[in-house]
C-alpha cells in the first residue's frame, strides 16, 4: 500500500476498498443522532470508494470531539484530506481547540485549512488564539453586532480586557448585549471590562437606561417623555436610548417619531440596523436632503451596498443634481438586481432582452461533470430522491454551493446546464446566479412547467412573467420544497391556505405537491390578493409572502412610490422578497419577449390606507 502523507501528524488507518450502500447510510445516520459511536467506528472501517462512503467516520469524528477526543476527527482529515466535509471537520477541530483554550494547537493547526474555507467563529478563534500570544490584532466594528459566535464574543472580551476597545466602544456594546437580553454574555464582557457594578447594579443610571428602552417596547410616547426629563443619564446613555427607540418607531413606521428620536441619538452607538432604518425613516418621509446626509455619515460598509448608493443618487437627482447623481447610478447599473434595475432606469435604459446563451466548451463541461464535489452533491441528491428523505437533499444543497465555490464564469454555468438536466432546477438557478461577467440568463431564469402556468395566468388574467418571479423566490422550481412553517410546493402554500382556495375552487383531492395543483391553486390565490388590495402587484406580493393584513398596515396614510413602500417594509425577509419578486418579474418579462414594463412601472404607487 502506498504511503500517504499525513497533513495533521496522525498515522493513517487502512483502507478497505468497498462502497456503503444506502441501508448502510442510513443505519450511521441514526447512529449518528443517537451517539452510537461503535456503529459508526464500524461503518467507517468497511468503507472507502463509494461518493458517500466519507460520511460515516465525518459523523464520527464530529461526535466524539464533543466528549473531548479529537483523534477520529483528525484521523478523517488526514485519511480523506480534501472536500466539504474534511473542510467542515477542520471547522469544528479549530473551534473545539479554541473553547478549550489550546492555542499553540490551534495555531500549529490553523494554515491547514485555507483562510476562505474558515467559519466565521473560526476566523475569531484563530484571531483570538494570536492575542493570546500576544501578537497584536486590529479590532473591528463588530463591537456593534450584537450577539455573535461564541468564539467572537470571546475575542470582543479578551480585546475589551486588554484595552483595545476604549471605554465607550465597550460600554455601547454592554448596553446593546443587555438591550438584546444577551445577559450572560453581557456579564462575562462587563466582568472582563470591570464593569459588572455600573451595569448590573439595581438603581444604576445603566439600569435606568434599560428601563426606559424597555417601556419604549409597549409604551414609546411615554418612553420618550421620561428620557426626556431624565437628567440623571449621561449623554452617551441618553444618546444610546433614543437610537433604540428611534429604531422602534422606525419599524412601526412612525417616521416622524423616529427621525425626532434619532436626531438625538448617538451615532457612534448605532449598529448597522439602526443606520439602515434612520434612513428608512427619512426616505419614506421624502426628506431627500435628510437622506443624502444619512448617506454620507454612516458607516463606509453600509453606504457602499448597492440600496444606499441608488438611494443616494435618487436624493441627490430630486434635489436637483442629476450630474452628481450619475456616476452612482453607473455604478449600481451594472448589478443585475433589483437596484441595478432601477438604476437604469433612472439612467434611461429599460432592459430589452436577457442576454444570449452563453456556450460552455466541451472540455470544461466535462471537468465539471467528472468532479468529485460535483458529483457527490449529484450522488447525495439521488439518494434523496431515491429514499425519500429531505434531510439527504439538504446535505446535497450544502455540498453543491461548497463545489461552486472558485469556479470560473464557464464552470459554474457548465455546473448550472448539469443541474437544469437533472431537474435540479434550484441548483441551476443557484449556479447560473454567481457568474461575474458571464451571465446566462436562460440558466438563471428557468422557466420550466410553462405550459401550465401559462394556462392558468391567462385564465386568470394575471401576467405571467410575475408568477415565475414569484415561483422562482418561493421555491425555485423545486416541487417538494417545504419551508420551515410548513408551506409546501412550487408556490409555498401554507395548507390552511390551500385547503380555503380548493374549497372556492371545487377541488376535493387535490394534492399540494402536485405540479398542476399548486399552480392551480397558487395562482388563484395571488389573484384574489392581487383584487383585494387595489390590484397593485406590490402590495399582493408582500401579502402573499406576509399576508394580506399586514401589507394594507404597512400603507401609509397619503399615496407612496412603489419602490419607497417596498423598501420600508418592517420584515426583513418580506421586504427581499417583494424586491427579488418584482426583479424576477422584469427579467421573465424580457425572456417571454413581452412588452416589457420597466420596475419602476411594475412597482407603481401604493395608494393611502
Amino acid at each position: 500500500m502506498q504511503k500517504r502523507y499525513s497533513l495533521l501528524g496522525f498515522a493513517l488507518i487502512p483502507l478497505l476498498s468497498h462502497a456503503l450502500g444506502d441501508s448502510q447510510l442510513f443505519d450511521a445516520r441514526e447512529a449518528y443522532r443517537k451517539g452510537d459511536t461503535a456503529t459508526l467506528a464500524t461503518l467507517a472501517s468497511q468503507a472507502d470508494k463509494g461518493l458517500l462512503d466519507a460520511y460515516p467516520a465525518y459523523w464520527l469524528g464530529l461526535k466524539t470531539l464533543e466528549s473531548g477526543d479529537s483523534n477520529p476527527a483528525r484521523q478523517f482529515v488526514n485519511r480523506y484530506r480534501s472536500g466539504y466535509l474534511v473542510e467542515r471537520t477542520l471547522n469544528e477541530l479549530l473551534e473545539d481547540m479554541g473553547r478549550r483554550g489550546q492555542w499553540d494547537d490551534l495555531l500549529k493547526t490553523a494554515p491547514v485549512l485555507a483562510d476562505n474555507a474558515r467559519d466565521a467563529e473560526t476566523v475569531c478563534f484563530v484571531s483570538l488564539a494570536t492575542l493570546q500570544k500576544q501578537q497584536s490584532i486590529k479590532p473591528d466594528r463588530s463591537y456593534l453586532a450584537g450577539n455573535l459566535a461564541d468564539g467572537c464574543n470571546r475575542l470582543i472580551d479578551a480585546q475589551a480586557a486588554r484595552g483595545m476597545l476604549d471605554s465607550a466602544q465597550t460600554q455601547a456594546r454592554l448596553r446593546l448585549l443587555i438591550a438584546g437580553n444577551f445577559t450572560t454574555t453581557a456579564r462575562r464582557l462587563a466582568t472582563a471590562a470591570n464593569l459588572e457594578d455600573s451595569f448590573f447594579r439595581p438603581g444604576s443610571a445603566e439600569q435606568q437606561t434599560q428601563a426606559l428602552i424597555t417601556r419604549g417596547k409597549s409604551d414609546l410616547a411615554g418612553a420618550l417623555a421620561q428620557l426626556s426629563g431624565n437628567s440623571q443619564l449621561s449623554a452617551a446613555q441618553r444618546g444610546f436610548a433614543y437610537g433604540q427607540l428611534g429604531l422602534v418607531a422606525a419599524r412601526r413606521l412612525d417616521m416622524p417619531t423616529a427621525l425626532g428620536a434619532y436626531a438625538q441619538a448617538d451615532p457612534a452607538q448605532l449598529n448597522d440596523d439602526q443606520w439602515e432604518w434612520w434612513l428608512r425613516a427619512a426616505l419614506r418621509q421624502e426628506d431627500w436632503a435628510r437622506v443624502e446626509q444619512i448617506t454620507r455619515v454612516m458607516p463606509d460598509t453600509l453606504a457602499a451596498k448597492p440600496a444606499w448608493q441608488y438611494w443616494r443618487a435618487r436624493a441627490m437627482k430630486a434635489q436637483g443634481r442629476m450630474q452628481e447623481a450619475m456616476p452612482v447610478l453607473v455604478k449600481t447599473s451594472f448589478e443585475h438586481s433589483y437596484y441595478g434595475l432601477l438604476a437604469k432606469e433612472e439612467l434611461g435604459v429599460t432592459l430589452e432582452a436577457p442576454p444570449t446563451r452563453v456556450v460552455v466548451d466541451d472540455a470544461t463541461q466535462k471537468a465539471v461533470s467528472n468532479d468529485p464535489a460535483i458529483a457527490q452533491a449529484l450522488a447525495l441528491f439521488e439518494l434523496a430522491e431515491r429514499s425519500n428523505r429531505s434531510e439527504w437533499r439538504e446535505e446535497g444543497r450544502r455540498v453543491w454551493r461548497w463545489a461552486l465555490r472558485e469556479r470560473s464564469d464557464l464552470q459554474l454555468l457548465a455546473a448550472a446546464d448539469i443541474a437544469r438536466q437533472r431537474g435540479l432546477y434550484d441548483m441551476a438557478i443557484l449556479a447560473a446566479e454567481r457568474t461575474r461577467e458571464s451571465h446566462d440568463f436562460s440558466l438563471r431564469y428557468l422557466s420550466p412547467y410553462r405550459d401550465t402556468t401559462r394556462s392558468y395566468a391567462r385564465q386568470l388574467d394575471i401576467d405571467e412573467a410575475w408568477v415565475y418571479g414569484l415561483i422562482r423566490q418561493e421555491s425555485r422550481f423545486l416541487n417538494v420544497a417545504r419551508s420551515g412553517v410548513g408551506a409546501s410546493g412550487l408556490m409555498q402554500l401554507m395548507p390552511a391556505t390551500a385547503k380555503w382556495v380548493a374549497g372556492k375552487l371545487g377541488m376535493p383531492g387535490y394534492q399540494i405537491n402536485d405540479i398542476d395543483d399548486n399552480i392551480r391553486l397558487g395562482t388563484w390565490y395571488l389573484r384574489h390578493v392581487l383584487d383585494t388590495l387595489h390590484s397593485q402587484p406590490v402590495l399582493a406580493t408582500a401579502a402573499y409572502n406576509a399576508g394580506p393584513g399586514r401589507a394594507r398596515g404597512w400603507q401609509a396614510a397619503r399615496p407612496l412610490e412603489g419602490a419607497i413602500y417596498t423598501e420600508s417594509i418592517p420584515f426583513n425577509e418580506t421586504r427581499d422578497y417583494v424586491q427579488k419578486v418584482m426583479a424576477n418579474a422584469v427579467y421573465y418579462a424580457g425572456a417571454f419577449r413581452q412588452d416589457n414594463a420597466t420596475l419602476k412601472a411594475r412597482l407603481g404607487t401604493i395608494p393611502p390606507r
